[in-house]
């Protein structure tokens, strides 16, 4: 009998070690290291700007995929890349949902501004709510900034840009009729060419004539201070990319601020992706025009 109860004994201690390990080894393999940065970039595509084919920097042969890759290494890596004017645009992601937290901000987005020299870009974010692990058209909603409900919002702005010819590309100095723009508002004109920038500034690696973008157009921000030429770009309140220094807490952003196309606050439990896209069309004198840069974005609570 007692031999019996020792076998017993024996037995169930191995059998318990063996279970052991076994919950050990489950616990680590389920225990995966997510980036509290991006991940990935979807698609990357400025529209015209003194920064394009310079952040990231365009090589010849460069194609639409090689110059997303140079935007997802960059954003990875926290580093600077340019959405040029009005609507330029990426979309990027995480290796993660960003849960949705009642009462705190979730996400801080990266970019360049500093004090007087915000150039906001829209915000939109994203569910994967069928969990097939890419953006969906039909999954994204807009951060409604500060600036939502301005009489000088014009929603469904759409504006295109037409590539400048070769004679045009071989001025040098400032060029002041450079690029041709039109808008779905009955306005039209050229985009400057400044002689700081003197690299094309309509994106290499686009073989088409005309490039159109459109989305939620902000009231402009750019400011000449009296009896000089120098120019003041104020932050706007809240709720928009590039707008203020990174470590300032206008540069983030709360999941319970997103809207539907109609304006209505949605619940979302969390978001697994990003679109960001330039929101004036305005030029400042010498400075040039407005373009939201981007460097990446922090899941804070992994911070």
């Amino acid at each position: 009998m007692k031999k019996r109860i020792l076998g017993w004994t024996i037995a169930s201690l191995v059998l318990g070690m063996v279970s052991s390990c076994s919950s050990d080894s489950e616990t680590k393999e389920e225990s995966i290291p997510y980036k509290k940065t991006v991940t990935k970039v979807w698609e990357y595509a400025p529209a015209f700007g003194q920064f394009v084919n310079e952040l990231p920097p365009y090589e010849e042969g460069d194609t639409i995929e090689s110059m997303r890759v140079k935007a997802e290494k960059a954003l990875r890596n926290n580093e600077v890349i340019t959405l040029g004017g009005f609507g330029g645009y990426v979309v990027f992601g995480f290796d993660h949902t960003i849960p949705n937290v009642p009462g705190k901000r979730d996400i801080r987005i990266l970019g360049n501004a500093f004090a007087n020299n915000a150039e906001p870009g829209v915000i939109l974010v994203a569910y994967d709510r069928n969990k097939n692990g890419v953006p969906d058209a039909d999954e994204w909603y807009e951060i409604a900034g500060s600036e939502h409900g301005s009489p000088t919002v014009i929603r469904q702005y759409e504006i295109t840009y037409y590539k400048p010819t070769k004679d045009k590309e071989e001025e040098s100095g400032e060029v002041a009729e450079y690029i041709r723009w039109k808008d779905n508002q009955g306005q039209e004109g050229w985009k400057t060419k400044n002689t700081f920038h003197q690299q094309s500034y309509y994106p290499k690696w686009k073989k088409e004539e005309a490039l159109t973008f459109s989305g939620t157009l902000l009231p402009n921000n750019a400011v000449r201070v009296e009896q000089t030429n120098n120019w003041q770009l104020p932050p706007f309140a809240w709720g928009y990319a590039d707008n203020y220094p990174n470590a300032r807490e206008g540069a983030t952003i709360d999941i319970d601020w997103a809207v539907d196309q109609e304006g209505n606050k949605v619940q979302l439990p969390g978001i697994d992706f990003i679109k960001i896209y330039t929101g004036l069309n305005q030029e400042a004198g010498w400075l040039g025009e407005t373009s939201t840069e981007v460097a990446g974005a922090i899941d804070l609570h992994m911070e």
